[in-house]
């Protein structure tokens, strides 16, 4: 996969057990200062009591700081760090561990994703309070409706795997990948669609025969499109195709007609074939031998027996050969 979009960085933080450590002992000392402080300020005032007061708001501030600063990683899972808007780098290890308290935490997953395409995504609700009444979701999907290289409305959707491999492109080079994605591979579908027709009787490339072929070639096409995401398409395939609705029954008719004439061509094939072995076995064996015209009459029998739908009715000639 190629890109000039950001680079990204991989930051190995702190390991967070010492730190938590430190910041719950700070937890504990503060108070424990402000009560000697309190009980020593009931006999008298001095250098030690203001000393002991800047400790512990020293300390007590750096406590509550320094909560801020420890960061959960799961498996499959990142955090981009920025300071201050500077970009210093992403946490991809899964563990506990303590950062600089200032550092803002983007979170972004690693995980194999999928979706299919036409489908639309809900945003979460909050109330006044801040309080989440809606999770955020995503429809399902949703053929979309396009022409295929013939011109025919057609109806196809697809089924898109993909995963972020660049966590500094996600986050930078777009304003949100997962819309993007989704965006980008229903415009690669599309195109893929209009360059392809629904179905070929010349051994062109169609949407319906060669799928695998097809569905290579839409995994390439949305790649190229989500390069500059930091995305990488595992897999994509046509999960639904078929003709629109206001011409699905007149296709459905001309695919009987293709088939009743593939069919009918093979038994002419077949029956000629027939046709000629009963001849040359006559004519072999010295069975009996017929002139041009007998003969004439024989293929036509044996091809309308051959080829007919439906059962011969045979008729017995009771006199001689000729009458």
């Amino acid at each position: 996969m190629e890109s000039n979009g950001s680079v990204e960085k991989t930051f190995v933080p702190s390991a967070g057990w010492f730190p938590l450590v430190l910041v719950l002992a700070g937890v504990i000392v503060t108070p424990l200062l402000f009560v000697m402080v309190v009980s020593g300020a009931q006999t008298q005032i001095g250098v030690l009591t203001v000393g002991l007061i800047v400790i512990a708001c020293v300390i007590g501030l750096a406590s509550i700081f320094g909560f801020f600063g420890f960061l959960a990683v799961q498996p499959n899972d990142s955090r981009v760090l920025l300071l201050f808007g500077d970009y210093v780098g992403t946490v991809k290890q899964s563990g506990f561990f303590w950062v600089n308290p200032f550092y803002s935490k983007k979170h972004i997953s690693l995980r194999v994703r999928n979706f299919e395409t036409g489908s639309s995504t809900v945003g979460e609700k909050k109330d006044q309070q801040g309080v989440i009444v809606q999770h955020k979701t995503r429809t399902h999907g949703r053929p979309s409706k396009v022409n295929d290289k013939d011109g025919n409305p057609i109806e196809i959707s697809a089924v898109v795997v993909w995963k972020v491999v660049n966590t500094a492109e996600a986050l930078f080079e777009v304003d949100d990948y997962e819309d993007y994605v989704g965006v980008q591979s229903e415009a690669a579908l599309r195109n893929l669609a209009t360059r392809h027709p629904y179905d070929s009787h010349d051994h062109e490339p169609s949407l319906r025969s060669n799928t695998q072929e097809i569905s290579d070639q839409l995994r390439t096409d949305i790649q190229d499109r989500l390069n500059k995401a930091g995305v990488e398409v595992i897999e994509a395939r046509i999960s639904h195709l078929a003709y629109a609705p206001e011409i699905a029954a007149a296709m459905l008719q001309r695919q009987q007609a293709s088939a009743v004439v593939a069919a009918r061509t093979k038994i002419v094939e077949g029956a000629v074939g027939m046709v000629q072995l009963a001849l040359d076995h006559l004519n072999r064996d010295k069975i009996v031998e017929l002139d041009d015209e007998r003969k004439a009459a024989m293929v036509c029998n044996l091809l309308v027996v051959l080829c007919s739908d439906r059962h011969a009715q045979p008729v017995v000639n009771t006199g001689t050969l000729h009458h």
